[in-house]
């Protein structure tokens, strides 16, 4: 820090964060900052988010506030870009005691890597133990990210891809199964992702088996849906947060209900899956204190490595 204010030397780009970050160590961080949410003792507010004038955008502001963390997250949000991610983001945090600027750091690869950690959490506390068949709907970044993620907390021996584009190429570049549909990738399955662009369902509760889990990471708007009405209906919803859950997703508002929050079963307050044929469902939205604990991580250890 200097007198003026931000040292503008504490600027990290995504290389810096990819250095810093490791997925094997976010998974429980997220999990510990999941429980922390649902237990209060997380400041946060719902994402302020609008659309950018004139464009097919969307722009966002994620604050929040722990115990030992204080940030921001900007975030943008193009869903029709091709060729560039289709979120970009900075992170901004702040001495929690003070409140004096720390550092500011890239916070696109956060954001990938954390909501594919979060699903992970969910994962290992509602998918079957035995779980061994992934199906993944998308070829994106979240589509790797997951798929790096979910094999840390569970044994696949076949993974399947599908995308209306780059299944073939994922499926190539990561050594697993491209599938010619949806409802080919998901059959059989016993961990579905998806994660795609799609304003409208393309999972389907009818091509589910009996014991399934699900985590959608996708249709992030309340008008946007990509889980069809009976799964909604039929699956065991959980959430990150009830209350953005319930704004911000299509899926969940149109839900039956919503079972718990990941963090309340995480914490043991609630409970999780509850046989082996039940279907289960983690929706995600994303929040500020993911990226927040996350970019706590990359900024404690490049000040330990700075290198």
């Amino acid at each position: 820090m200097t007198k003026a204010g931000l040292d503008l030397r504490m600027l990290l780009d995504e290389d810096s964060v990819r250095r810093h970050l490791r997925m094997d160590e976010l998974i429980p961080a997220m999990a510990r900052a999941l429980a922390d949410f649902s237990a209060g003792n997380v400041a946060q507010p719902v994402r302020q988010m609008f659309p950018v004038s004139g464009r097919p955008g969307f722009f966002a502001a994620m604050p929040a506030s722990t115990l030992t963390a204080l940030g921001a997250k900007l975030v943008t949000f193009y869903p029709e870009n091709r060729g560039v991610p289709t979120h970009h983001a900075l992170i901004q945090l702040f001495h929690p005691e003070t409140g004096a600027p720390l550092v500011t750091m890239d916070g696109r690869l956060i954001t990938e890597m954390r909501t594919a950690a979060v699903s992970a959490v969910a994962t290992r506390h509602l998918a079957r133990p035995d779980a061994a068949v992934l199906a993944i709907l998308g070829s994106g970044v979240q589509a790797g990210s997951h798929l790096e993620a979910l094999r840390l907390v569970r044994a696949f021996t076949d993974v399947r891809v599908w995308s209306p584009r780059g299944a073939e190429e994922f499926a190539r570049q990561h050594g697993v199964r491209a599938s010619r549909s949806a409802e080919e990738a998901v059959h059989g399955a016993d961990v579905v992702v998806v994660a795609t662009s799609s304003r409208t369902p393309v999972l389907r509760r009818e091509w589910l088996a009996p014991g399934a889990h699900v985590n959608a990471v996708g249709a992030c708007r309340p008008d946007w849906r990509e889980l069809d009405d009976a799964l909604m209906h039929d699956g065991r919803l959980f959430v990150d947060s009830r209350e953005a859950a319930s704004r911000e997703s299509g899926d969940v508002i149109a839900a039956k209900e919503i079972v718990a929050e990941i963090g309340e079963v995480v914490a043991g307050t609630s409970a999780g899956r509850r046989s082996e044929s039940e279907i289960t469902v983690f929706k995600s939205v994303g929040l500020a204190v993911e990226d927040v604990v996350a970019a706590e991580i990359v900024y404690r250890k490049s000040l330990e490595s700075p290198s």
